[in-house]
């Protein structure tokens, strides 16, 4: 990965403090809904699920709905103003596409923002009245946060990583790898796990009625 022209700031500012603490505020309003909502007998998975399902709503619907917000119809994060442009701005330093508005990440944020966060709080839905119906629609979610992370780095890499700046550490290690990573491992786990329990209800379908036939 090439960088870009490093930037002479602080590694840790103001704002990489709000922004860490935004996110923490919506980790806790995820973990107590879980508690809230959920049985106290739902299973660990069910319970991590629905934690992250919710975490990951919020980052969807306040985070990137502010990006849209500060980078549609002609505004872009570098030129506006407010504790959201601030944030977005910081993060540029890390990936400057997000601060000119890259019309490519803006149609996947808008995709995110409309499409993946309704389907989040779908599941939620599905996990709280335990309908196993959410498996499909997890699949569906996780393959769509895969494409979504693989469309916004793949044609960066590709180029050359023009517009990524890998000289502040923070930037780099918290910004771009961890707030980046996470949106990949979790859900190839749920996949895989929703994967096994569809195909193990329909081999027992199958099974049962092949039992029937003979």
């Amino acid at each position: 990965m090439s960088g870009a022209v490093a930037e002479s700031v602080p590694i840790f500012t103001a704002t990489s403090a709000y922004s860490l603490a935004f996110v923490l505020v919506v980790g806790v309003v995820a973990w107590t809904a879980s508690n809230t909502l959920l049985p106290r007998t739902a299973g660990w998975k069910d319970r991590f699920t629905f934690i992250w399902l919710a975490f990951d709503a919020g980052i969807h619907f306040v985070f990137e709905g502010s990006f849209l917000w500060v980078s549609t119809f002609g505004r872009q994060a570098n030129t506006g103003t407010g504790v959201f442009a601030e944030m977005w701005k910081e993060y540029a330093r890390a990936d400057a596409r997000w601060g000119f508005a890259d019309p490519t990440v803006v149609s996947l944020e808008i995709l995110t923002v409309l499409g993946a966060g309704p389907i989040c709080c779908y599941i939620l839905k599905q996990l709280v009245q335990d309908d196993p119906a959410r498996h499909f629609w997890i699949i569906v979610l996780s393959t769509a946060e895969l494409y979504g992370g693989w469309m916004t780095f793949c044609p960066e890499w590709l180029t050359g990583s023009q517009y990524l700046n890998t000289s502040n550490a923070f930037h780099f290690w918290v910004y771009l790898v961890l707030m980046n990573m996470i949106w990949v491992f979790i859900p190839l786990w749920l996949m895989v796990d929703s994967y096994r329990h569809l195909a193990q209800s329909l081999r027992a379908v199958q099974k049962a009625e092949r039992f029937k036939k003979n």
